[in-house]
């Protein structure tokens, strides 16, 4: 079957407003501890901005030293506001509150501001980056090669990074945590729910190329099972009603991956689709609440929080993140929107839990 032609752009300027990806919301299964990681404007200084966690008490004895980290979000969003929490109620408790300082940065889905924040984090000389979600990895990883740069809510390093040979370690001062939830199960979840499925349109942004890569990855898997399939791409989000319009007028279903922009826009997508009776696999749970029908979910409290753990394994212990293996979610759960498969008449299994509505 042919396949329209996929743009693997990585660039400095890719992977943009997005979302992953208006990746959503997700339960804190990883502590307990509360406090939102509060977003600040790009071009100033943020006031120090740490989550409430466990008491210093609790913490490891740094000897009196303290840390200073930048946090530099792609923008704000339920799912990377969630992941940035999770680091930082990582740190607080692992070193202590009052022993590590945060600035907190929100780039409003600006790749110029990606940027720029973390030039500043370089010239002030600071302890360890935290790069919340694609572009930010990128801006972070072309500003320093010398100070530790996590990254968090990135789908593919290799893609990101722009790596052939890749190991599962990055070889440079990059490491960190992924949001890529196993693209085989998603497929499996589609023809579980909609098995008579003859076209399945994959719908993602051209300037994201984790989002090229999940696609990728997904029509390898409908190509097993027989499944025709066809991509709808937008440039940015001013594509994304015609793109959708297209889409939904030539598939059955539809499948979505983690993607920033297309997060970035779940309303006007569910405005075309839902009416035109065409329902949407998720990549991820944020997409899915606001448009989807059904998603394999992660945690991005969870996967900040293990990003946490590994900055505090680099600051204390000394770890080598040059030889850390990027981390994944530890557990994956089925998910569906319960207004849109009622609209839809959809019928779900018994082991799927309805995504929280707030």
């Amino acid at each position: 079957m042919k396949k329209q032609t996929r743009f693997f752009s990585i660039m400095m300027a890719t992977a943009m407003a997005l979302s992953l990806t208006a990746c959503g919301g997700d339960s804190k299964s990883a502590s307990d501890a509360g406090g939102a990681g509060g977003d600040v404007s790009a071009d100033a200084p943020a006031d120090d901005a740490s989550a409430d966690g466990s008491s210093a008490s609790d913490g490891a004895d740094t000897d009196g030293k303290t840390y200073t980290i930048g946090i530099v979000q792609q923008l704000e969003h339920p799912a990377l506001d969630s992941a940035s929490e999770g680091f930082m109620d990582a740190l607080n408790q692992l070193l202590g509150e009052g022993n590590v300082t945060f600035d907190l940065q929100n780039a409003q889905g600006e790749q110029a501001n990606c940027a720029t924040i973390s030039n500043r984090f370089v010239s002030g000389n600071y302890d360890l980056i935290l790069a919340n979600a694609t572009t930010a990895l990128q801006c972070a990883a072309a500003a320093t090669s010398t100070i530790p740069v996590l990254g968090t809510s990135v789908t593919d390093y290799a893609t990101a990074l722009d790596m052939d040979d890749w190991t599962g370690t990055t070889g440079r001062n990059i490491s960190g945590t992924s949001d890529l939830a196993p693209i085989d199960q998603q497929e499996d979840m589609l023809l579980e729910l909609f098995p008579d499925t003859k076209t399945v349109g994959i719908i993602y942004c051209s300037a994201e190329p984790n989002s090229a890569y999940q696609a990728a990855k997904f029509e390898e898997a409908l190509d097993a099972d027989g499944i025709a399939y066809k991509e709808f791409t937008a440039a940015d989000s001013n594509d994304i009603a015609s793109v959708v319009q297209n889409a939904v007028s030539e598939a059955d279903v539809i499948y979505i991956p983690t993607d920033n922009t297309m997060a970035g826009n779940a309303e006007t997508i569910n405005n075309i689709a839902l009416p035109a009776g065409i329902p949407i696999i998720a990549g991820e749970e944020g997409i899915c609440g606001g448009c989807g029908a059904a998603t394999l979910s992660i945690s991005y409290y969870d996967i900040g929080y293990t990003a946490g753990e590994m900055a505090y394994d680099i600051l204390v212990n000394g770890a080598d993140i040059s030889a850390m293996e990027i981390q994944y979610a530890p557990t994956v759960t089925k998910k569906y929107n319960a207004a849109v498969c009622e609209q839809l008449g959809i019928t779900v299994p018994d082991d799927y839990e309805a995504i929280a509505v707030e």
